[in-house]
């Protein structure tokens, strides 16, 4: 038992130490999260806050890793800073996105919505 045990423990730490699975942030207990402001100014190219219930995510660099695929719940954030991000939202409304510390309006469009970030020079 004791072996089972280390063994799953030694998988998620692996798992979570490859790149694109520690990024995601989830709110402590008394839901305080940085302002988006905040997180946006410090040098990332991408954030991204779920404000709805929920939505999928997928980040990846074009043509190489991805960065996240995942479905990210209310608070949770992710912040990256590639040089250049395809990024598809599965609820664009339920989600506010920072591009290069600037506001990217993506209430209005259809799920699936994809763009591509790219680093201000």
């Amino acid at each position: 038992m004791l072996l089972v045990i280390l063994v799953v423990l030694g998988g998620y730490f692996f798992y979570r130490s490859l790149p694109g699975n520690s990024d995601l942030v989830v709110p402590d207990e008394s839901g305080a999260l940085a302002s988006p402001e905040t997180v946006a100014s410090d040098m990332k190219v991408l954030y991204i806050r779920v404000t709805g219930e929920s939505s999928d995510v997928l980040v990846r660099v074009p043509g190489g890793e991805v960065l996240i695929d995942t479905t990210m719940a209310q608070g949770q954030y992710v912040t990256y800073a590639q040089p250049r991000m395809d990024v598809t939202l599965g609820d664009p409304a339920a989600v506010e996105v920072y591009v290069n510390g600037e506001p990217k309006n993506v209430k209005e469009e259809a799920p699936g919505y994809t763009f591509t970030a790219v680093a201000a020079e």
